[in-house]
């Protein structure tokens, strides 16, 4: 089987960390019998100068010709410049699924054990929608004044969009990833308690698609946002599928990273109905760039998240059994993995793929 991937190198330490998983994904598949053709394409920073866009025409059609794409980190600018990349080809390809799994590894750092935790965020809508109006902008101030009162005259507004649409599938998203991964129990999160008429739709919406799951033996139960995060750290042990709006999201998929080990250990993939793009959770650390020296972990689980959605459930399950072991080792891993940050023997980006590799080959 010959798999067309779309590879995005990203910017920052992201062609080092997509090249170092070409690499490891080639190994895993090789042993099996396939093989992957790339679509090599670039996007981010990097290219704003010579193609006056950080997504250039040429990714999007990549990606609705193949199908499912490989993504390296691409740098968002905080409060200025372009929006984030990484959120418009969520929107574009409509990839309104966001699956996260944060999972405990023996030779990973971490006050926990034994956490399986999946992330399952709804990507497309909320506040993330990129509906905005700047301060004394016309449309800021006719919602002011639509609200007399209640908002400041110098405020600038993001509006909160929440769909049954978009809730619906979602949800279902979450509970058909609990049926098809042997998962117990789905937990809607959200703030219904105060956005009643958004957070309180996706809870009566979240309330019907569970019904539809009752005969697999799926359970279902629901916890506000801010409540979930303490338990999150109390006892996470608890939880299994949590499915939930995109900005809580994006906060809790950092939160439940941080219970396994950091964003260092935590893939990402982003599903629509037709196509699927994998990106690692963290982002481009632009300031270790050409170094060889960030994890590429997050990447290469991330690529095992690709090889699951393709069907190479043999080469997936290899891969993991190889990342595992290189993990509880703890020879030949970067310098984040180290219990001392400066030990010298840890080894790059490039050197951790090869143990990987040596692993994969071995087994």
């Amino acid at each position: 089987m010959v798999h067309n991937v779309t590879l995005i190198r990203g910017d920052g330490t992201g062609p080092e960390l997509v090249e170092a998983t070409r690499r490891v994904l080639e190994a895993a598949v090789e042993k099996y019998g396939s093989s992957f053709n790339w679509d090599v394409v670039e996007a981010g920073v990097d290219i704003m100068e010579t193609a006056g866009t950080p997504l250039p025409p040429n990714v999007l059609e990549s990606i609705r010709k193949n199908k499912v794409a490989l993504k390296g980190p691409i740098t968002t600018p905080i409060g200025t410049g372009f929006r984030s990349v990484n959120v418009a080809l969520r929107k574009e390809l409509d990839l309104f699924a966001c699956i996260r799994p944060c999972k405990t590894y023996a030779g990973v750092r971490s006050r926990y054990t034994d956490i399986d935790i999946t992330i399952v965020r709804e990507n497309t809508e909320d506040l993330y929608a990129g509906v905005e109006y700047d301060v004394d902008s016309p449309e800021a101030k006719q919602i002011i004044a639509m609200q007399p009162g209640k908002i400041r005259s110098d405020a600038a507004i993001s509006i909160k969009p929440i769909s049954i649409t978009g809730t619906r599938r979602i949800v279902k998203s979450a509970f058909e990833y609990a049926k098809e991964n042997g998962r117990k129990k789905v937990t809607a999160v959200c703030k219904a308690n105060i956005m009643k008429f958004t957070d309180g739709l996706f809870y009566r919406v979240a309330r019907e698609v569970a019904e539809e799951y009752k005969a697999d033996g799926i359970e279902y139960d629901e916890w506000l946002v801010d409540a979930m995060c303490m338990q999150l750290v109390q006892k996470p042990e608890n939880y299994d599928v949590l499915v939930m709006p995109n900005l809580y999201g994006d906060i809790l998929s950092d939160l439940c990273a941080g219970l396994v080990g950091g964003l260092g250990v935590a893939p990402g993939a982003n599903l629509g109905d037709t196509m699927a793009l994998f990106e690692a959770t963290h982002g481009s650390a632009p300031k270790y760039k050409n170094q060889n020296k960030v994890n590429p972990a997050a990447m290469i689980l991330s690529g095992l998240l690709m090889l699951k959605y393709l069907k190479e459930a043999d080469a997936a399950k290899t891969l993991e059994a190889a990342v595992e072991a290189v993990f509880a080792e703890g020879k030949d891993v970067t310098y984040d993995m180290k219990a001392d940050r400066n030990d010298p023997s840890a080894v790059g980006t490039s050197q951790m793929a090869d143990a990987i590799i040596a692993k994969i080959q071995a087994a």
